[in-house]
């Protein structure tokens, strides 16, 4: 293991910094079980003798199609419930087009169940929780408040009774729950809306226990996930990444099939690290370089070095990183990453104590042959 100063152009999140520190694990003659097993107890260890806690090992490992269908996201917060539920079979012949439409045209509508959400969220409340959902490009949010023996919703005049008690039924819903409901053509919308409404609505609630330590394994990333901006599959790691044995002929026949030997380790929420099995196979590698749209020539010219290198006999290898400074500010219980790193840049990037980005004068540019064509704001 190795400790290193990394940089790297990422959007400033409470978590995210462009400057940061991670701990490095590069190993050989290895599999995805023993790289998760060494970093179990790596983590172990550590809880223990920084914080005193007791962490249990083995952790949960859980496929990444599962975190997505269960919690809307590939690194789930398990300290509270508000799993997931999909209802497209019980809208799709339904009479509101808000609902049939988008399971009509391939995608789905699917909801949380707030227990006891119906008085801590009245009417002006859910107006705001709409609002959040349209920041994840939600078109907006169906609710039903089951109150004092009494469902009121935003879109029941547009249901059966037996469709109204089939989504009362699918979601557990008692007297004080609140249903949360979000439904698009695309699946991505749905997952990224409800998965962060639902740690959003535990945080208003206060669902979320202090001192409580929940890790997981998410793991079977797909290897390929679909670039509109490029208009074609791209890896959703990189390159390198090996695929599962059962799926190595799908790389270049069924790529949303295709399962990555891909991990990442979850802690409350927030990705500490992640890694994968590399491909180590040069007819494997020259595979994925065709999945994703190299000719033979272009593969040779760009990578030929790394293919002729397996060719040799390179051992089956592996690794993870974690970040340092995320590390240390989930074990702190601190709101922001830049709680824990001295002298965090700001915002825009900025160092405020070097006063870093700062103006260079014309010789020093001249003597790196830099020349600057920079647009004046209007």
């Amino acid at each position: 293991m190795q400790i290193t100063r990394c940089f790297r152009d990422e959007d400033l999140r409470a978590d995210r910094q462009p400057e940061f520190t991670q701990i490095d694990l590069e190993m050989s003659f290895v599999d995805e079980n023993q790289v998760m097993e060494v970093q179990e107890g790596f983590l172990k260890r550590v809880f223990k003798e920084a914080l005193g806690v007791e962490v249990e090992t083995p952790f949960l490992r859980m496929p990444y199609r599962e975190a997505m269908d269960r919690f809307g996201s590939d690194k789930p917060d398990l300290r509270f419930g508000m799993e997931l539920c999909d209802i497209s079979d019980i809208v799709k012949n339904c009479g509101f087009g808000v609902f049939a439409g988008p399971v009509a045209e391939g995608g789905s509508v699917r909801l949380i169940n707030v227990k006891g959400g119906a008085e801590a969220f009245p009417r002006k409340k859910i107006d705001k929780l709409t609002d959040f959902v349209k920041t994840y490009k939600a078109k907006g949010l169906a609710w039903a408040r089951l109150h004092q023996g009494e469902m009121t919703s935003s879109f029941a005049k547009f249901m059966t009774e037996e469709e109204m008690a089939a989504i009362k039924a699918a979601a557990g819903a008692e007297d004080g729950d609140l249903i949360l409901i979000v439904g698009d053509v695309k699946n991505e919308v749905v997952f990224a809306a409800l998965g962060a409404l639902r740690c959003h609505v535990a945080r208003e609630m206060g669902l979320i226990e202090k001192g409580v330590y929940k890790f997981l394994w998410v793991t079977e990333f797909p290897m390929f996930e679909y670039s509109e901006e490029d208009d074609r599959y791209v890896a959703m790691h990189h390159p390198f990444t090996a695929p599962m044995d059962e799926d190595i002929g799908k790389l270049e026949t069924d790529k949303t099939a295709c399962r990555a030997k891909a991990y990442d380790i979850v802690l409350n929420g927030t990705e500490l690290g992640g890694g994968s099995i590399r491909i180590s196979v040069p007819e494997v590698q020259q595979a994925m370089f065709r999945a994703l749209g190299f000719t033979d020539e272009q593969a040779q010219e760009q990578f030929g070095h790394l293919i002729t290198a397996f060719k040799y006999g390179a051992p089956p290898h592996g690794g993870l990183a974690y970040g340092l400074d995320r590390l240390i500010m989930l074990m702190a219980e601190a709101e922001s990453i830049r709680d824990v790193i001295a002298f965090p840049k700001v915002q825009n990037a900025s160092d405020l104590m070097m006063d870093c980005p700062s103006p260079v004068d014309d010789k020093q540019l001249r003597e790196l042959s830099i020349a600057l064509d920079i647009q004046e704001k209007e």
